[in-house]
């Protein structure tokens, strides 16, 4: 099992302790020093190094690594596996994502919804329906006393009227239940007019707002039934969409990156360049036989792409002038609970999805497959053996999560990408881990390195 994890990012060497989280910047010496498993023997070492470092070095380096093993900080044991394998906690609903719509008003040529049919019939959720899976959240959050509910599609303004009345009486319940609820939308922008605007700014905590960045990539594959593209239509609704957005409320603009931009460096950039400070630019995840998937021969243009994003991102934090990327937000200090860390999204015990029809899914990517249909909101009992397999495909119950370094940054990845590439969520899609791993050693270095600085 992995103790430890070492890389090098811009001539700087980093060492992190996997099970305490501890981030140790180090010289070269104790670099080579150190192995992923164990530490060896003082003449093993001695005998390795003996042509790059003197004895007295060595020795000395080995003298402080022992000390901060002594504290815990270096080949820490793994206090967790038994708290996760034998958790017998009550699970309650905390998030729940509404697919208001299965309808879209674009053809993505990347859309893993069916271009919002989800498999089925083009349809939208009634306010009844609407109303239903509200109650259904309130009853099955329990004690929790806050709520996430994504509005969702296809494109969720399409069902824009049915919307104001689902949010009109979650606020009303709320109230009456003693319960938080804060709702957030994936958009395509399109359908965004002052009206809207307005709307979306006062009750949603966090919009999300899609576009792929430079006009010739977005064009290229987020199009309309007729085949144009969105771009020129789209940036100043979403400009002005955030301008109205105070420091208070959330927003991301979202893109995703295919293999006809691999080179995706430049879309952050645009993006960034027209005045965007909360940007997401992400892999998509398509068959491997899709014209558009990413391969395991992109991966070294991928990573450069994050170097440059780590070099940009550190040249303008020295500026004063600073964005935020999404997949480089990492808190060295703590970050999500150990549970969080273990168990990952929570889809299908903390997270549901719900369909137009009422259905119930572990989660928006699961809706269609109707082997892990939970249930209906109308009916109100949840199939708990699907549930439970979901709660126990944790970090520990994956056996390459448990051998990896960064099982407590990914949680073991999406449920859903590892079982739609390999018919099994207890084993990983290994394209998205490779690209992941390096976007949390590139996060890693980039946090340290501005703490340092500060």
């Amino acid at each position: 099992m992995s103790l430890i994890h070492k890389f090098i990012q811009d001539e700087e060497y980093y060492v992190i302790d996997v099970n305490s989280g501890s981030l140790h910047v180090v010289d070269e010496l104790v670099y080579d020093i150190l192995d992923q498993d164990k530490l060896q023997k003082e003449e093993v070492l001695i005998e390795r190094l003996k042509d790059k470092y003197k004895e007295e070095e060595i020795k000395e380096a080995l003298s402080d690594i022992k000390e901060l093993m002594g504290e815990g900080l270096l080949y820490s044991l793994d206090l967790y596996e038994d708290i996760a394998q034998n958790d017998r906690s009550s699970s309650y609903i905390k998030a729940l994502c509404l697919n208001i719509i299965h309808d879209c008003n674009l053809r993505c040529k990347y859309c893993f919804a069916d271009e919002g049919e989800y498999k089925g019939a083009r349809k939208a959720m009634s306010v009844e329906v609407g109303k239903k899976a509200i109650d259904f959240v309130i009853e099955k959050s329990g004690p929790r006393k806050n709520i996430e509910v994504d509005l969702f599609g296809g494109e969720p303004l399409m069902a824009f009227k049915n919307i104001k009345q689902i949010v009109d009486y979650a606020r009303e319940q709320e109230k009456i239940h003693n319960k938080n609820i804060r709702f957030t939308m994936t958009t395509n922008a399109t359908l965004l007019n002052d009206e809207i605007m307005e709307y979306l700014d006062k009750n949603m905590g966090n919009i999300i707002l899609s576009i792929d960045g430079r006009e010739s990539v977005n064009d290229a594959v987020r199009v309309r039934r007729d085949g144009t593209g969105t771009h020129k239509a789209i940036l100043p609704k979403i400009k002005e969409m955030v301008e109205k957005r105070d420091k208070s409320k959330q927003y991301y603009v979202r893109g995703t990156f295919t293999r006809e931009n691999t080179d995706f460096f430049e879309d952050v950039m645009s993006l960034v360049n027209e005045g965007f400070d909360e940007i997401s630019i992400e892999p998509v995840v398509l068959p491997k036989e899709h014209e558009l998937s990413l391969r395991d021969e992109d991966l070294n243009t991928i990573f450069n792409q994050y170097d440059k994003l780590y070099e940009e991102m550190l040249k303008r934090h020295r500026e004063g002038k600073e964005f935020k990327f999404y997949h480089f937000n990492i808190d060295l200090q703590g970050g999500p609970c150990v549970y969080k860390r273990i168990s990952g999204c929570g889809a299908g015990h903390e997270y549901i999805a719900v369909t137009p029809d009422g259905e119930v899914y572990p989660c928006h990517q699961f809706v269609g497959n109707k082997e892990f249909l939970m249930g209906n909101i109308f009916e109100g009992d949840l199939d708990m053996e699907i549930s439970n397999t979901f709660r126990k495909a944790h970090i520990y119950n994956k056996p390459k999560c448990k051998e990896c370094w960064a099982r407590f940054y990914c949680s073991g990845g999406c449920q859903a990408n590892n079982f739609n590439f390999n018919g099994d969520m207890h084993i990983p899609y290994e394209l998205g881990c490779k690209m992941q791993k390096k976007r949390i050693e590139c996060a890693i270095a980039l946090k340290a390195k501005m703490m340092e600085e500060n």
